[in-house]
């Protein structure tokens, strides 16, 4: 393949797992606008709607995360790629067809343990196409699946909604996964696969760390222990704050659905497509491989981000909306660096449970416990506040931006010695292992 078309290849494969996260976001965005006509229809408290999109969903996608990426880090990425996202993609068209709490629960289980095999999977395929000064535009422009799933899901989702139903909108999402799981299998390939003949192919054999090896390895960096708590913190308030955002609008504001969809749509995913546009672009020209740097600048977004989500309660809808949109601008610019930096951190033998271990970790902590916090705080609260339970419950979350941003900055601070040692093992070991095999 020449260099003209390997380039077009690159991105053609980014584009396409970009496409594929896109999908896999959309479930999620839609679950959170459509909580309140599930509440009504299936009789749910919000305790209950946070341990459904919380801890049940986030329990079995950390649990099911590390057994796919360890086949991820020495097998078929592709094939792994193309099983879960059909998986979870016909699971949540199944969405549509449940009657009960418990029904639910379980197809959000399934959904969660086939989602859990995408992410890890499709990152570390990208990490083999893209070199480390490449990385953070590279992972800007596959994260700009978040406002993408936003903006398809906030706007589609809530027209959708509005006209045809939870169930029907749930039916339609999913279908389209399917279609896509097919494509990427008949058109991605996996770079470790190696033509041995016209007809067969093989995966190379190598020795891969186990899964306590990997842990001792991270463990080793400090940069890596402060970004591991940063990431769980970051999935803890952001997420679990975002979960309930359509619910404060509706509730506080009034706002129908679909106008809620449309105005969501445009705060989250303007801002997040603008965010990462930009921060792929500035960190990629003005600090390419200082990631000391990038980790700082992070940090700092992050504290003016809890200040900018504690006015968010307090304003009208209009300048709340204007407030969000601002917040994901500055959220979005951080996602190149967090996840290429997590890549750097860990080399090409056990980069996919590196990113299960983070998600692992952020999604029992974050993602688990953060929506049902919220949850169970605003029914705590409800006596007192009534409906603005809600409020307060998510006010109290903005100060842990600030937190999160304290443990970025900490990583900043040894990020680019630890990534230094980490290529510096790498490149020890491929010596060895060549000079194994020139001995035999």
């Amino acid at each position: 393949m020449n260099g003209r078309a390997a380039m077009q290849y690159r991105y053609y494969l980014l584009g396409l797992l970009t496409l594929i996260a896109s999908l896999n976001f959309l479930d999620r965005t839609v679950l959170s606008l459509l909580l309140e006509p599930i509440k009504q229809d299936l009789d749910l408290s919000d305790s209950q709607l946070g341990f459904l999109t919380g801890f049940a969903f986030a329990s079995f996608y950390a649990i099911a995360g590390i057994p796919l990426a360890r086949w991820s880090d020495r097998g078929n990425r592709n094939t792994i790629i193309f099983l879960t996202t059909g998986l979870w993609s016909a699971l949540v068209s199944l969405s549509g067809f449940v009657t009960s709490f418990t029904q639910l629960l379980l197809v959000r289980v399934g959904v969660a343990v086939g989602e859990a095999g995408t992410m890890p999977a499709a990152q570390s395929i990208i990490a083999d196409y893209f070199k480390r000064d490449e990385r953070p535009r590279a992972m800007a422009i596959y994260w700009m699946c978040n406002p993408l799933s936003v903006i398809l899901g906030f706007m589609g989702g809530g027209l959708l909604a509005q006209h045809f139903g939870w169930r029907i909108t749930f039916m339609a999402i999913g279908i389209p996964g399917v279609l896509i799981a097919i494509l990427a299998k008949l058109t991605l390939r996996e770079p470790r696969l190696q033509s041995i003949s016209s007809t067969k192919s093989h995966i190379p054999v190598v020795a891969q760390p186990t899964f306590m090896e990997v842990l001792h390895t991270l463990w080793q960096h400090p940069s890596f222990r402060h970004l591991l708590v940063a990431f769980c913190l970051g999935f803890f308030f952001i997420v679990g704050s975002a979960v309930w955002i359509p619910s404060f609008f509706r509730r506080i504001h009034g706002l129908e659905i679909d106008v809620l969809g449309a105005w969501l749509a445009l705060a989250y995913g303007a801002g997040g497509l603008l965010g990462a546009s930009l921060g792929g672009y500035c960190f990629t020209r003005f600090a390419a491989g200082r990631e000391g740097l990038q980790f700082r600048t992070t940090a700092l977004f992050y504290v003016i981000c809890a200040l900018i989500y504690a006015a968010v309660y307090f304003s009208s809808h209009y300048m709340a909306l204007a407030l969000i949109g601002i917040a994901e601008i500055f959220f979005s610019m951080c996602l190149g660096v967090i996840y290429s930096g997590i890549q750097s951190l860990s080399n090409d033998r056990m980069r996919s449970v590196t990113i299960a271990l983070m998600f692992l970790m952020a999604n029992l902590i974050g993602l688990g416990c953060g929506p049902m916090l919220v949850g169970v705080l605003s029914d705590a609260l409800a006596s007192r506040y009534g409906d603005d339970s809600l409020r307060y419950a998510l006010l109290l979350m903005a100060p842990g931006f600030a937190w999160t941003g304290f443990h970025l900055w900490k990583t900043g601070s040894t990020i680019e010695a630890d990534i230094a040692r980490v290529d510096a093992q790498s490149t020890a070991a491929l010596l060895a292992e060549a000079q194994s095999k020139g001995g035999h």
